[in-house]
């Protein structure tokens, strides 16, 4: 089956900061849309100022996995896609939250914390280990992959603890991150990756791009029983 995958990319930075365009001239999400491609996926983007932020209930019926990457424009999000996007993580939709993507208003809603963590931009080196190497989402991978200059995020992250804890950073300024974290809501599978700044190439380099398609095919929807709810008048047994 060939996997659906919607990249959501909040998009304003390419359209107010030249850095950042000059980093990603067709978007930040392209790189990833391209990659998916190439893996033999069926990508495609969707961005901020579309209208229902181009996440309408057919788009969202037809995604099997959603990333989503947001960083300035958090609160923009209409509350109404929000409980959309979650109505059909419950029901099963994969979503992959990259960087910044920590304070979005659908992460939040899922963890039911703040989310919030320590952060300095300074263009330091991450090296982001292993600690999880039969997961699926670290196939490929090294003991470790180094990415040359990001922005760092530190402990404490204030999430739930991850059902699956895959990578863990350390930043060249002594900060630990808990940079890859798997949740499951209802029969939805979350993965959260850290890495992602805007002003550096990061979703280029390869290992990045490796844990991002690992982490579609970890979250893709998985055969299993229907979910129901409410009253059951008629009991499986005979009742005295």
């Amino acid at each position: 089956m060939t996997l659906r995958v919607t990249v959501w990319n909040e998009g304003r930075h390419e359209k107010t900061h030249d850095k950042v365009r000059q980093v990603y001239p067709e978007g930040l999400h392209q790189p990833i849309v391209s990659f998916l491609r190439d893996q033999g996926m069926q990508a495609h983007a969707a961005t901020l100022d579309e209208p229902e932020h181009g996440l309408t209930e057919t788009v969202l019926a037809e995604t099997d996995v959603l990333i989503w990457w947001g960083h300035m424009a958090h609160d923009d999000v209409q509350d109404a896609i929000v409980d959309r996007v979650q109505r059909r993580v419950l029901e099963g939709m994969g979503l992959i939250v990259l960087h910044s993507g920590h304070f979005s208003k659908i992460f939040k809603r899922l963890m039911g914390t703040s989310c919030n963590l320590k952060w300095r931009e300074a263009n330091e080196r991450e090296r982001i280990w292993v600690v999880s190497p039969g997961h699926p989402i670290a196939e490929g991978l090294g003991e470790y992959f180094e990415i040359p200059h990001e922005e760092m995020y530190g402990e404490f992250f204030d999430v739930p603890a991850p059902d699956e804890l895959v990578f863990v950073s350390w930043f060249q300024g002594g900060e630990v991150f808990r940079s890859g974290c798997c949740y499951t809501r209802g029969r939805g599978k979350i993965f959260y990756f850290r890495p992602g700044h805007e002003t550096h190439p990061t979703y280029y380099q390869p290992e990045v791009l490796r844990v991002i398609v690992n982490a579609v095919r970890w979250a893709a929807p998985s055969a299993g029983p229907s979910v129901t709810f409410g009253q059951r008048p008629q009991p499986l047994e005979k009742l005295d």
